[in-house]
């Protein structure tokens, strides 16, 4: 597999896609028809050099993913909110209008950025720590306490993903995740981005954002066990603060693992890439044309399968087409 530089997030209905500076959201639209927007976004890291060193950049990169990620929303919402104009507003709406005027769609982004940080601390810091204080009661090695808060921390990432996957707009969205990852897949093995290659390319990819999220659970686990308090609160805290850190470590890990093939690495992301079938589902055709769409706007496939597949399609590529002509 040899690196693009490409990476994605799937959205209402579509899916995000970026290279470099460029990035472009494809939409399905009820009609049938594909809207794609195409727009510029300069990371922390183009604007500031020390946002690009090493550790420090994992941090900026996450922010930059946050943004972008509300901005690609946003946009694909807006057609499905169209779609409801004819609805009398609520009140609440209204008082919005009102008060913040041109101003809500920022106010409105903000706030839900604002609400996900809570809740995530909330959720995946606050009850894990909350949950092994009770086990204390009964073990007293720190070492063994730090472990059980690590697996609980993860067992209420799945039960969460788990439970909201219930519903179908999220089930939809995790298909259209994977029609991200094998359009990606699809790309880096030297195959013709086509529907057919896309469909039978992997659903998982070892740069994907739920990878990152078990990395820094799991690196978590390590720097609970040196780095120690007795306080319950400073032990809360410290988990607040050394968020910038853990998440610097595991963006540096899965960075390396995305851009290399070492056995030793592959084998070190195969439970995130394990994770990543609670978060990516198979998407149908239409979803793959959107994906297609969405590459195509900010990515010269042809060419860049031009200079690194001269000799066509990698062996993982080659089996693939192999397979895909005995089914035909």
């Amino acid at each position: 597999m040899k690196y693009s530089g490409i990476g994605g997030q799937a959205v209402i209905e579509g899916i995000m896609m970026k290279n470099g500076d460029e990035y472009a959201v494809a939409v399905r639209k009820s009609d049938g028809e594909i809207a794609v927007s195409k727009e510029t976004y300069l990371s922390f890291a183009d604007k500031h050099k020390f946002a690009s060193l090493p550790l420090i950049r994992g941090v900026f990169s996450f922010a930059d993913s946050m943004i972008l990620g509300m901005r690609s929303l946003m946009f694909s919402a807006s057609f499905f909110e169209d779609e409801e104009d004819g609805e009398e507003p609520s009140k609440f709406e209204k008082w919005l209008d009102k008060t913040f005027g041109d101003k809500v769609e920022k106010v409105l982004m903000t706030f839900s950025m604002v609400l996900a940080v809570v809740l995530a601390l909330v959720i995946f810091m606050w009850l894990p720590l909350f949950l092994s204080g009770i086990i204390s009661g009964f073990i007293s090695n720190e070492n063994i306490l730090a472990i059980i808060e690590g697996f609980i921390r993860i067992a209420v990432f799945i039960i969460y993903i788990k439970l909201v996957s219930r519903t179908e707009d999220i089930k939809r969205t995790f298909m259209y995740h994977g029609a991200e990852h094998k359009c990606i897949n699809c790309i880096e093995h030297g195959l013709p981005l086509n529907v057919d290659n896309v469909y039978m390319s992997s659903k998982q990819h070892k740069r994907c954002g739920t990878s990152f999220i078990f990395i820094v659970m799991a690196i978590s686990i390590i720097f609970f066990m040196v780095i120690r308090v007795d306080d319950p609160f400073l032990k809360f805290a410290l988990r607040i603060l050394l968020i910038p850190v853990i998440a610097g470590v595991s963006y540096e890990f899965l960075r390396l693992a995305g851009r290399s093939d070492n056995c030793v690495v592959n084998f070190l992301s195969k439970p995130g890439m394990w994770m990543q079938n609670l978060t990516t589902k198979e998407p149908d055709r239409q979803m793959i044309e959107v994906a297609i769409k969405a590459v195509e706007a900010v990515f010269d496939w042809q060419k860049y399968e031009e200079e690194n597949f001269p000799d066509g399609p990698d062996e993982l590529g080659k089996s693939l087409l192999e397979k895909l002509e005995k089914g035909n």
